[in-house]
């Protein structure tokens, strides 16, 4: 770290000056700048170099330990402890979980409906109970979210539709299309 500073600002200062100040030897000094990386540094940045190609790969989600597992699908020697050390160094971290968006949440309290079902699920007669459900699912492009009408006397999806935002239009339409195939008698 010293040898690393000398050399950094040997432009603005003498080398025998700052290693007098730092309480190093010169000679230290220049033996540093003329010694390679050692075996380890130089193996150091190999590993380093395939950590980060198996992390782009995995789509930036994959922590050390999986990583660790990919390097050693590769044939490589490596310990858990060192791959942790150097994705660390790297910056490499695992996502955990889905970012919020910044913004304000809460909103409006809701609305508290009557429970008229009772939670009677047997139903006598088709067309008489309805149920939904809106549900997300994460795609590479986003969310997509899903509304479901089922029916409880057959248990049958009647109505459903899918967006790309989750707006109280997307229940409107699974209900109108559940209301469209119902057959009238």
């Amino acid at each position: 770290m010293k040898y690393a500073f000398v050399a950094e600002h040997r432009s603005q200062f003498s080398v025998r000056a700052m290693c007098r100040c730092l309480r190093i030897q010169p000679s230290g000094f220049y033996a540093w700048l003329k010694a390679p990386l050692s075996k380890r540094a130089r193996e150091d940045e190999r590993q380093t170099g395939l950590l980060k190609e198996a992390w782009v790969e995995s789509g930036k989600v994959y922590g050390h330990r999986k990583l660790h597992d990919d390097l050693l699908e590769q044939g490589e020697s490596v310990c858990l402890n060192r791959v942790s050390r150097l994705t660390k160094l790297a910056g490499i971290k695992a996502q955990i979980g889905y970012k919020r968006r910044p913004g304000k949440y809460g909103g409006k309290p809701s609305i508290v409906v009557d429970n008229t079902l009772n939670r009677q699920f047997d139903v006598e007669a088709p067309d008489r109970v309805w149920v939904t459900d809106i549900t997300y699912i994460r795609t590479q492009e986003g969310f997509a979210y899903l509304a479901v009408v089922i029916d409880l006397f057959s248990r049958r999806v009647v109505g459903w539709s899918m967006q790309n935002r989750q707006t109280t239009d997307v229940v409107l339409q699974a209900l109108l299309m559940a209301v469209w195939r119902r057959k009238p008698k």
